[in-house]
């Protein structure tokens, strides 16, 4: 029988790859898309309205709809300059504009989000309040914002002045108040509800949103064959999505371990896209490989990437860990974290100034920052992990060992890289 046993058992490893993770992508559903020609930076519709705009111009609408281009040409590119011409514009029609004024103010503080300008897309979205109109847009503005200022308080409030409670807008933001709170089954009944009502009113772009988002949900729940399917079906509406296209790679490297096939894939998203942090996910992966060549060159091209100053604060988090785990340049981690906190209060912010103090030395006060503004507040593994390490360093056991049960059914979402450094807590 003991024999039987151990046969059965070699036969399930056999059906598995060697991390004991059955496959759940296939290159055949997915290539087609890889192959898609560069997102076109013009259209028609640009050309009209662009053409309108002179420099004294006051043609209003034509401002609002080049923004939504360059909008989109952002998100389809990953360049900056785009966005940075869509504030342009949105700026301008703020300037002169005389009705809708409201709009513009949500739509530049949507922008100053998307460029990490958390204060100053407050101040937009207050100032959108201040015109009365278009008033559940501007709750749902705030409430976005407050998320990311780290301004929880008021952020739950706003979301309890939502009054349709059936709404897509409100129950994509019930549901990151609940992936906030640590209740991610809850999160994700309400982004399947969202889902369904995306799909209801045929709404391309909501159907896109709501699939790679709860693709993401459901790979941090674990159910990867449901996240993988979303991230395809979102790619079906939308070729060029090189965010859904990442889902992918993330899972083919972290779930299949298939770190050859994931750089595959990275390497057809960045022939048309460009976006610094794909370039640090490559060097993650080369490491996996021990290929050292590669890393290098990755990080090489990432700090080359980031020195365009048009990125602001974008990218001032990746930039703090990039200091920390791959260089000995901690004071100018410090100075980035010290900024990010005044600019942000969230637990992450916290944890980039606790782990740079960590790095310089200072155990205790990287302790106090974590017991007074992290602990409890986030269930983030990235997060959690820091957490752990700085607490070994502290001597505080026990806190280790209820955080290392946590992370290591967060192995998927953390990367295969993270598999021994948390076992070594």
């Amino acid at each position: 029988m003991k024999n039987l046993a151990l046969f059965i058992l070699l036969i399930t490893f056999a059906s598995c790859n060697l991390d004991g993770n059955t496959t759940v992508t296939n290159a055949e559903d997915y290539n087609a898309f890889l192959k898609v020609d560069a997102e076109k930076t013009t259209s028609r519709q640009y050309e009209l309205w662009n053409s309108k705009i002179k420099p004294d111009s006051m043609q209003i609408a034509s401002f609002g709809m080049v923004a939504q281009e360059y909008n989109r040409y952002f998100k389809n590119t990953g360049k900056i300059e785009y966005l940075k011409k869509a504030e342009q514009c949105l700026s301008r029609a703020v300037d002169v504009a005389a009705v809708n004024k409201a709009d513009f103010y949500r739509s530049l503080g949507r922008n100053y989000i998307s460029q990490h300008r958390f204060k100053e897309a407050l101040q937009m979205a207050l100032e959108a309040q201040k015109m009365g109109s278009g008033v559940t847009q501007t709750q749902s503005l705030l409430f976005d914002v407050y998320m990311e200022l780290g301004d929880y308080d008021k952020a739950e409030e706003t979301l309890s002045l939502l009054k349709d409670k059936n709404s897509f807008g409100y129950l994509i933001r019930i549901a990151k108040w609940k992936d906030y709170k640590g209740d991610l089954d809850a999160t994700i009944a309400y982004m399947e509800k969202a889902k369904q009502l995306a799909e209801m009113s045929n709404n391309t772009n909501l159907k896109i949103w709501s699939y790679t988002n709860i693709a993401d949900y459901y790979g941090h729940a674990g159910r990867i064959k449901d996240s993988y399917n979303y991230y395809l079906k979102s790619l079906e509406l939308e070729p060029h999505n090189a965010y859904a296209k990442k889902g992918i790679a993330w899972i083919v490297f972290s779930y299949e371990r298939n770190p050859t096939e994931a750089l595959r894939i990275l390497n057809a998203i960045t022939k048309s896209y460009n976006a610094p942090d794909y370039y640090l996910l490559k060097a993650e992966i080369a490491e996996f490989q021990e290929n050292k060549v590669e890393k290098l060159k990755n990080m090489d091209r990432y700090v080359k990437a980031v020195a365009n100053p048009s990125y602001g604060a974008m990218y001032n988090a990746y930039n703090v860990n990039f200091y920390l785990d791959y260089t000995d340049l901690y004071s100018k981690a410090l100075d980035i974290a010290k900024k990010e906190v005044n600019s942000r209060k969230t637990p992450e912010s916290y944890m980039l100034l606790a782990h740079s103090l960590y790095k310089k030395g200072d155990v205790a006060n990287a302790v106090v920052i974590i017991e007074k503004h992290i602990e409890g507040k986030t269930f983030e593994p990235h997060i959690l992990y820091s957490s752990a390490e700085i607490y070994k360093a502290a001597g505080k056991t026990k806190k280790v060992k209820e955080l290392k049960e946590e992370l290591i059914d967060a192995i998927y979402e953390l990367g295969p890289n993270m598999e021994k450094k948390i076992a070594q807590l």
